[in-house]
Order: C-alpha cells, then structure tokens, then sequence
C-alpha cells in the first residue's frame, strides 16, 4: 500500500535519518570525485566508485548506459511511478571541479540509498542515473535519445552556485547552447618571398573575432557568445593555410538562440568573403536546451529547504549559464534547484570556486540538499493529484512508426 500524506513527518524523519546512516560513505565519494577530477567521458573511476556505493546499498546497477562506458543507471524497486535522480561527476579541463559536480554527485547518491528502504511504500521505481560529460559532450542528451529515461516520471538534481542565490528555482531556468567549430581554409606561401600569393585563414579568424566582438552591441542583454582561436598557424614564416576557432552561443529561449546563431554564422562567413579563405562550420556537442523547472516539484523542495532555514525568497531567474538538464527537463518534468554554497564570494568555473566545492560548509549543504531531494521525490509520490499527473507524464520516445513514418 502507498503511504498516505498523513504520514509525511515520520516518513521524512526517516529519510533524513537514512541520509545520515550513509553520510560517511558518500561523503568519501564526493570527495573521491572531487580529488579524481576526471574530465568528460573520462570519469571511469568517478562513475564506478558513484555505482559500487549504490550497488552496496541494494540497487540492481547497470554499467554503460546508452553505450556510453561512464555512464550508469542503478534501479530498486517497480512502482508505477518512475523517478530518475541525476548523478554527475565530470570535472573541468585544468580546474577541476570548479563547478562542483562531485556535490551534485553526493547529494543524488544519499538521497537515493535514503529512499532505498521505502520504494515499495511509495510505490516508485527508483533510477540513479550516472550522466558523464555535462560540461562538455551532452551526456544527458544522449542517454535520452537512447532510451536511458524512457519511462521517467520525474528527473532531480541539485547544482551548486555561488552564496547568496535563493534556493527557491521557481522561475529560474538556463540558456540553451550550441557549440561549434569554424574552419577556415586558405593558401600557404612564404610570409617574405611571396605574401601576396597566399590566402590568410588567421586573417580569416582574427576578421571574425573582430565581427562578433562588434555583433554584441547590437544582441539582448541575456544573449551570450564565447569563442577562441584553437588553431592559426604555426611558424611565422608561412602564410597560414588553416585556422580553427571554437565558439558557442546561448540564449534562454530556442527561437532567439536560433536567431543568434545565424548572425554568428554571417561574421564568419564575412571573414572568410574578405579574405578569400573557404569556411567550414560543424557542431561539435549536441544542442543543449532551455531548462524548465516543474512547478509543483520546485514547491515541494523549497518548502524542504524552509525547514533548513535556507533562504527561499522568490528568485529573479539565473542569468546565465546551461545545462544538458535542460534537454531532460524538456520532455519530463524536472527540478534542477540551485545549492547556495555558504561563504563562496567567487564565480563557478574558477579555481576558487573549486577549492570551496570540497568545503565542510559546502558538504554540509549537500547533505542537506540530499534530505530536501529525498523529501521531494517522497511528496510527490504521495500527494494523489501530483501522483496521477506525473504518471501520465511518463516520458516515452517518438518512433518513426509512431511519428508515421515508414
């Protein structure tokens, strides 16, 4: 039988209480993955110390989801409702875990060995899935095009942030973002003996750094454009034949980000005109989505986090920065809050940021997330309208015969 919300109290002194049995254990985790930092697709240790904790604890662990050898899904239990917690763990290149996933990590691991004991009452199946290279390479977006969240309900993670931001998401999102490699080609010849019968591509990239460094006067303030030279020569005695330059753009909605490309693409294109080199553009990761968070899931975690004394004000939305959550959050209802580290003064993707990721203060509020997560998944299961409606949510892919396509 289901529990009832009347018994919401005890049920949630029992979880907090099981957050705490497992506090050692994942708590070496965290800071396992902390001091691994292992980058995208390249967590083999992290993903494996993540899914040997959950396999301790009674889940059925499957490895390699989605053929992806990092990633991971451990399940208990066979309700009707489906949860998926996100587990991530990939570093940063040179900085390592300057965004704090190895707190993302604990937070989703103690949450789930805390539910374990109480699938059957909630009435849920409950996945912990492993999702590498969020920083770089989609994941997420891969493992749903492969059927790892077929069947989901409800997807949940937590995300560190600097102090001072609201722990109450309603309202807040991410920007979509698409990342790309821009080619250009030209001609090589001596830089002294004959200049003028080559075709520059560092020209080429330098034109078109100098075209979008202009192009951001004129886009909305919430769009954002990142981009280096990757490549552009390499002696400076021949006229360079190629050049690489890697960028980005972001915007909160996909129509405005669609826009925005084009006209990225337009200051490339004018480089490669000006100078006579040819262009090449090709995605290099898969498009990340706009993050929506779920109403009813966001009430739920803010009203746990009051019981922590967290400050939950309303939020005037995040207004910057993406995830492969976003994809998630898409097509199933999903929570993605955001996990006020005390006394981090510093922007995430630095290297003080990193050091404060593998912090008392820090872990202390991971824990606290993992209760707050545990007492969500537990509300929504046992609320009936919320219940019912998540159900009917359960994620299920477009085939091309279901598409009607032959």
């Amino acid at each position: 039988m289901i529990m009832e919300p009347t018994e919401a109290p005890a049920l949630r002194a029992a979880l907090a209480e099981g957050v705490s049995k497992w506090k050692p254990r994942a708590l070496a985790i965290a800071q396992q993955i902390h001091a691994l930092k292992e980058v995208s697709f390249e967590e083999v240790h992290s993903a494996g110390a993540a899914a040997d904790l959950l396999a301790e604890g009674g889940f059925e662990v499957e490895r390699g989801t989605g053929g992806l050898p990092t990633a991971f899904t451990a399940s208990a239990g066979s309700g009707e409702l489906t949860v998926a917690l996100c587990v991530e763990y990939d570093a940063l290149p040179d900085i390592g875990h300057a965004c704090g996933h190895n707190l993302i990590a604990g937070a989703s691991v103690a949450a789930a060995l805390a539910l374990r004991p109480f699938v059957d009452e909630l009435g849920i199946t409950l996945k912990t899935i492993g999702t590498p290279a969020e920083e770089h390479g989609g994941g997420k977006a891969l493992l749903l095009e492969r059927g790892a969240f077929d069947g989901v309900s409800l997807a949940l993670m937590v995300h560190p942030v600097q102090d001072g931001v609201t722990y109450n998401p309603a309202g807040t999102s991410a920007q979509a973002v698409g990342r790309y490699r821009a080619t250009f080609t030209g001609k090589a010849a001596h830089a002294a003996a004959a200049p003028h019968q080559g075709v520059n591509a560092a020209d080429a990239a330098v034109l078109s750094q100098v075209a979008v460094g202009l192009l951001r006067q004129q886009i909305p303030g919430d769009h954002r454009i990142a981009m280096y030279v990757a490549e552009a020569g390499h002696v400076t005695n021949i006229i360079p034949e190629r050049a690489v330059v890697e960028f980005e753009c972001r915007a909160f909605t996909l129509k405005e980000y669609e826009v925005l490309l084009e006209r990225v693409r337009r200051c490339f294109e004018g480089a490669a005109l000006a100078t006579g080199a040819t262009l090449a553009i090709e995605d290099t990761e898969p498009l990340y989505a706009p993050l929506i968070q779920d109403d009813a899931l966001a009430a739920h975690w803010t009203e746990a986090m009051d019981v922590f004394g967290k400050d939950t004000s309303p939020s005037a939305g995040i207004s910057g920065g993406s995830t492969d959550m976003g994809n998630i959050s898409q097509v199933i209802p999903s929570l993605h809050p955001w996990l006020s580290i005390p006394g981090a003064d510093v922007p995430i993707h630095s290297h003080a940021f990193a050091a404060l990721a593998d912090s008392p203060e820090a872990y202390a509020v991971m824990f606290e997330a993992a209760t707050a997560l545990s007492w969500t998944v537990a509300a929504a299961a046992t609320t009936p309208t919320e219940r019912a409606r998540l159900i009917k949510a359960a994620y299920r892919r477009q085939t091309d015969t279901q598409e009607g396509t032959p």
